[in-house]
C-alpha cells in the first residue's frame, strides 16, 4: 500500500507524500487540513465524501420548501448587508423572481458582498431553513456562470466533511490532482476473496467513490472500500489475539478476601450480571495466564465496581494498577470515589492528569516509581515516557471507545504482559461486539441495579419547546440540574459554536434570571471545558447547553433532565449515551427527545427510545432499522468510526469482511502484512475511537 512506485518524474505523487507536494495546496491550506487528519497523499485519498448531491434544475422561489436542498434562479432586491455578531460575520441578502422573495445568508464570506451585483441574475443552491416564521436558505453556493450550473445537472458531486479554510471545491480540485498523478498500489486483497465477494478493485473503487459515473458505480465502490477497513481491521485484530494467546503473566495472583469484605461494604447488592462478569476477572487473573478480557455494559449498570474491585486484588496481590479514563474531570471523579471506596482498606491511590502543575507531576512520578502509589488513576498522561511503574500487573481503559487499540497497547507496555480489563458502555449488537473486539474475551453487564429509577422519556415536536423550558425551571427550583444537547450543524464546528451560543442567549431570555445557564462547545479550550464541567458537577450551573462533546462518563447525580433538539440527527445510540447522562442520582429523571421534522421515519426511529431504556435493544432495533440504503446517515457520535464503514449500516459488509479475514491461512495473512508493512499500524491507528 505504501510502495514508492516507479519513477517516471517529478510529477508523480506517492501515498506518503505531504499534501503539500500537491498542486494548489500551500502551507496554510497544509495547516487547515492537517485539522482535519489530512497530511499525506493517502490521507487525502481516504477522505472520503460524507455525501453527495445531485443538482436538479432550477425551481421558483414561490415552490421552495423548509428542510429541502432547492436552486433558485433569481437577481438582488436589495443591496447586501454585513454585520458582526462577535467573531463571526453574517452576510445577509434579498433575492426575487418573478413568483416571488427570498433571504440568502452566508457566514463568514464577506468577501461576496462585492461580488454580487444589483440587477444581475445568479444561481443559488443550498438548504432551506424556517427562521423566525420565514424562509431561508443558509450559506447557499452561488454560480455566476449560468453554464457550470447547468455541467452539473444529474452528475453525482462528492460532498467532504471541512473545516475552516477549507472548501469543499478546493477539495475536488486536490482530488483530481491525485488521481492524476498518483502511483495506485497493487491490491492487497487476494484475487480469490475479490472474486468470492465480489469486489470492485481497489485502484477502481478509490477514483468512483470520489466522482463516480452513477449511483450504482458508488453503492459497488463504497462497498469495496467498507469491505476494506472491516477486513484489515479484522486481520490486525486477528494477529494481536495470536500474539497475545496463552501468554503466562508475570504477576501471578490469588483470592483475597478485602474483596469480598468490600461487596459486604457497599450500600447495595451486585446484581447477578455484575456477579457473573466479577467471576469472570477473578477466573483470568488467578489462571496464570494474561487476562484480556472486556466487560461491555450498559450505562449506569455498574461497571466501575468490577474495575475497582479487580484493582483491590492487584494490589492486595503486591502489585500495582491503573485504570485510564478520557477526560480530567472523569478521571478526578474516579480518583475520589475510589479513594471513598477503598479508604479503610490501606491503598494508597494516585491521580495523574494534564492540568496538574510540573511539581505535582514530579511528586506523582516519583510516587508511582518507588511503589508509594497502588493504584494510578489518569487520562493518557498514564502513557507518557516520564511515568516509570514498579510492578504494573493490571491495566483498566474506562470508556474505551474513546481510546484507541494503539494506546492501550502503550499502557500495557508499562509493564510485563500485564492483565487488562476494558470497560465500554457502548451498547453493541454481540454479533457485532465479538468481531470488533476481537483480540478480547467478553462479558455482559446487561442488567440495571435495582435501586435505579428508569428514566420517564418523550418524544415531541418543536412546538412542545417552552413547555419543556417551564419543566427544566420547575426542576431547577427544587435543586436540580439539566443538560440541554443543541442542534448539531453539519461539518462546520464554527457554526456549531455560534449556534451554541445563540441558543445559550435565547434560553436566558426564556427562563427565569435566577437560573444560571453555561455552554459547552468543541472549540472551546480543554481548560475552559474541564472548568465548565467542573462547575455543573459541583452544582454552579443549573443547566448546560452542549454540543455532543458533553463528556461521557461524568457523573453529575443531581441532573434529572436531558433535553436533546433535533434528535432526529442523531444515532439511536448515541441518544441513549446522552440519555445516560442523567438517572444516576435518587430522584426520578426525564429525557425529552425534539424532533425537528414531520417524517413519520423519523419519529417511528425515535419511540424506540421512548419505550425502552436497554441500550442492547436498542442497538439492536437500530440495526434492524437502518438499511444499506441508509450510506450516509446519522453515525453514532463517532463511537467505533471508520473512515467509511459504518458497523451499523455496514453490520452485513463488517460479518462478510470478518468471515474472509478468519478465512486466510497464516501464510496468506502474513504476506498481505510483509508487502505492505505500515498496513497493520495504519488501521489500528486511523482513528483514535476505533473500539
Amino acid at each position: 500500500m505504501f510502495r514508492k512506485g516507479l519513477d517516471i518524474g517529478v510529477s508523480s505523487l506517492f501515498y506518503n507524500d505531504s499534501v503539500i507536494k500537491i498542486k494548489g495546496i500551500g502551507e496554510k491550506t497544509q495547516k487547515a487540513l492537517r485539522r482535519i487528519g489530512i497530511e499525506t497523499v493517502q490521507d487525502l485519498l481516504e477522505h472520503y465524501p460524507r455525501g453527495y448531491e445531485e443538482f436538479g434544475m432550477p425551481i421558483p422561489i414561490a415552490r421552495v420548501t423548509e428542510g429541502s436542498v432547492a436552486t433558485i434562479e433569481a437577481y438582488l432586491g436589495i443591496t447586501p448587508r454585513l454585520k458582526k455578531v462577535r467573531k463571526l460575520q453574517i452576510l445577509n441578502v434579498q433575492v426575487r423572481d418573478s413568483s416571488g422573495t427570498l433571504l440568502l445568508t452566508w457566514f463568514n464570506m464577506p468577501y461576496l458582498k462585492d461580488r454580487l451585483e444589483m440587477g444581475k441574475r445568479y444561481l443559488f443552491r443550498g438548504k432551506v431553513k424556517l427562521k423566525n416564521g420565514a424562509l431561508v436558505m443558509e450559506q447557499p453556493q452561488v454560480f455566476f456562470n449560468r453554464d457550470d450550473y447547468f455541467q452539473l445537472l444529474n452528475v453525482l458531486q462528492p460532498i467532504y466533511p471541512l473545516t475552516e479554510g477549507i472548501t469543499n471545491k478546493l477539495i475536488i480540485k486536490a482530488m483530481h490532482e491525485v488521481h492524476n498523478k498518483l502511483e495506485f498500489a497493487r491490491d492487497y486483497i487476494p484475487e480469490r476473496i475479490r472474486k468470492e465477494y465480489s469486489l470492485m478493485d481497489r485502484t477502481k473503487a478509490l477514483k468512483e467513490i470520489h466522482f463516480p459515473k452513477d449511483r450504482d458505480s458508488m453503492m459497488k465502490a463504497r462497498q469495496r472500500l467498507a469491505f476494506d477497513e472491516f477486513f484489515l481491521y479484522s486481520l490486525a485484530l486477528r494477529r494481536m489475539r495470536d500474539n497475545k494467546a496463552l501468554t503466562r503473566s508475570e504477576y501471578p495472583m490469588k483470592e483475597v478476601k478485602e474483596c469480598d469484605e468490600l461487596i459486604r461494604s457497599l450500600p447495595y447488592s451486585l446484581t447477578n450480571a455484575q456477579q457473573s462478569a466479577w467471576a469472570d476477572i477473578k477466573s483470568d487473573m488467578i489462571s496464570g495466564l494474561s487476562m484480556n478480557r472486556l466487560v461491555q455494559g450498559d450505562v449506569g449498570s455498574g461497571k466501575t465496581i468490577l474495575a475497582v474491585l479487580a484493582m483491590l486484588m492487584a494490589v492486595k496481590n503486591g502489585y500495582q494498577a491503573s485504570i485510564m479514563v478520557p477526560t480530567e474531570v472523569l478521571a478526578k471523579q474516579h480518583y475520589k470515589s475510589i479513594s471513598s471506596l477503598l479508604s479503610g482498606f490501606g491503598v494508597s491511590v494516585c491521580l495523574l492528569v494534564g492540568s496538574m502543575t510540573a511539581r505535582e507531576k514530579n511528586e506523582a512520578y516519583e510516587r508511582i516509581r518507588e511503589k508509594r502509589a497502588d493504584i494510578i488513576v489518569g487520562t493518557h498522561a498514564l502513557i507518557q515516557e516520564k511515568v516509570e511503574y514498579n510492578d504494573l500487573a493490571l491495566v483498566i481503559t474506562d470508556e474505551q471507545h474513546r481510546f484507541g487499540v494503539r494506546q492501550r497497547e502503550e499502557l500495557m507496555t508499562k509493564g510485563k504482559s500485564p492483565h487488562v480489563l476494558v470497560m465500554s458502555a457502548t451498547p453493541i449488537p454481540r454479533t457485532l461486539a465479538i468481531i470488533l473486539y476481537g483480540d478480547l474475551d467478553i462479558s455482559v453487564v446487561d442488567e440495571l441495579p435495582a435501586q435505579r429509577l428508569p428514566i420517564k422519556n418523550c418524544v415531541v415536536d418543536t412546538s412542545y419547546r417552552p413547555a419543556a423550558y417551564r419543566f427544566i425551571e420547575k426542576q431547577a427550583a427544587r435543586g436540580r440540574q439539566a443538560y440541554i444537547i443543541c442542534p448539531m450543524v453539519e461539518e462546520n464546528e464554527t457554526i456549531e459554536a455560534e449556534n451554541v451560543m445563540d441558543y445559550t442567549q435565547q434560553l436566558k431570555e426564556a427562563m427565569s434570571p435566577d437560573i444560571t445557564i453555561e455552554y459547552l462547545h468543541g472549540k472551546m479550550k480543554p481548560k475552559e471545558k474541564n472548568r465548565i464541567m467542573e462547575r455543573f458537577a459541583e452544582g454552579k450551573i443549573q443547566v448546560l447547553v452542549s454540543t455532543t462533546v458533553v463528556e461521557v462518563g461524568v457523573n453529575v447525580p443531581n441532573a434529572t433532565v436531558m433535553m436533546v433538539e433535533n434528535a432526529e440527527r442523531f444515532g439511536l445510540a448515541q441518544l441513549h449515551q446522552l440519555r445516560g447522562r442523567v438517572g444516576r442520582g435518587e430522584h426520578q429523571s426525564y429525557c425529552i427527545f425534539v424532533c425537528g421534522t414531520k417524517s413519520r421515519e423519523a419519529r417511528e426511529r425515535l419511540e424506540i427510545l421512548n419505550k425502552s431504556n436497554d441500550g442492547f435493544y436498542i442497538a439492536e432495533e437500530d440495526l434492524k432499522l437502518r438499511g444499506p440504503g441508509d450510506l450516509f446517515g446519522v453515525r453514532q457520535s463517532g463511537d467505533l468510526e471508520f473512515k467509511i464503514g459504518n458497523i451499523y449500516t455496514d453490520a452485513s459488509i463488517l460479518k462478510l469482511a470478518a468471515k474472509a479475514a478468519k478465512s486466510l491461512d497464516s501464510d496468506e495473512a502474513e504476506r498481505i502484512f510483509s508487502e505492505n508493512p505500515h498496513l497493520e499500524s495504519r488501521i489500528l491507528n486511523q482513528n483514535s475511537r476505533i473500539l
